[in-house]
């Protein structure tokens, strides 16, 4: 059986209900590892107890989501620095920017984001990035703070040429199961032309479901179960042209090489 890496979930989220059933179900399915990200201070706790409960399985991420860049308190970045350096291995996420959604507003996010990055620089760990609709914006973030050395654009939608841009920062780009609805052929397109060595596969569970066929643990409310990662990355291995095996191998080992495992 493939040995699969997720490189991007929400395994503490209240709409997945209690992680310990979904944990197994990863592993039985097949899934060896995964990152699991925060979205606001409000969570650390939870990404922490996950990684202290499940060491070498999760591996967490501390961060500040773009949509909950409002919920920043004065003192956040000392903590969030604290947090990090009490836990080795952990990254930098979810952050980024975000101009679909109209609240909090890019200047709300902006500066949350631009600690994120300078943090990341400073204690040279990986950051996982959301950006949508923003790309000018995180152009511009960039130049004011440069990325870190390696960091994860996940569930990239963005163009060709705007992953050539990126490729020379240092960027990852992770694939989630969404992108095999047929409205989302275009970024599969894009996958069939990034360097094979910056692609990773993630869930973003209990979000990005995939169509209906991929799914092999359905969830109510059409939740994304983290157990679906080995059929995604089966689908994308077919449109790749290549055998799941290998991408699970390719994928497991650009994990590594952008979160340092």
């Amino acid at each position: 059986m493939p040995h699969w890496t997720d490189s991007h979930n929400h395994l503490q989220d209240p709409r997945l209900g209690d992680p310990g059933p979904l944990v197994a179900a990863m592993k039985q399915a097949g899934v060896s590892r995964c990152v699991v990200n925060a979205t606001r201070e409000a969570d650390w706790q939870a990404v922490e107890d996950l990684a202290d409960a499940e060491p070498g399985f999760v591996i967490p991420a501390f961060g500040i989501h773009p949509w909950q860049a409002h919920t920043a308190e004065t003192g956040w970045q000392d903590r969030l620095t604290s947090l990090l350096e009490k836990h080795p291995q952990s990254s930098i996420g979810e952050c980024g920017l975000d101009s679909w959604i109209s609240a909090p507003s890019l200047e709300t996010q902006r500066p949350v984001f631009i600690d994120q990055l300078r943090l990341a620089r400073e204690l040279d760990r990986p950051l996982t990035i959301h950006c949508l609709k923003a790309w000018g914006a995180l152009f511009d973030a960039f130049s004011e703070a440069a990325p870190p050395a390696r960091f994860l654009m996940h569930s990239f939608g963005g163009s060709i040429e705007t992953a050539r841009r990126l490729v020379p920062l240092g960027a990852f780009f992770s694939f989630s199961g969404h992108f095999l609805h047929p409205r989302k052929s275009a970024v599969l397109d894009v996958f069939r032309q990034l360097p094979p060595d910056r692609i990773l596969l993630e869930t973003d569970a209990p979000d990005m479901l995939p169509p209906a066929e991929t799914i092999t643990h359905p969830l109510p409310e059409n939740h994304n179960h983290p157990a679906n990662l080995p059929a995604i990355g089966h689908a994308l291995a077919a449109a790749l042209g290549m055998p799941p095996e290998t991408l699970a191998e390719i994928t497991r080992d650009n994990a590594r090489q952008c979160f340092g495992f």
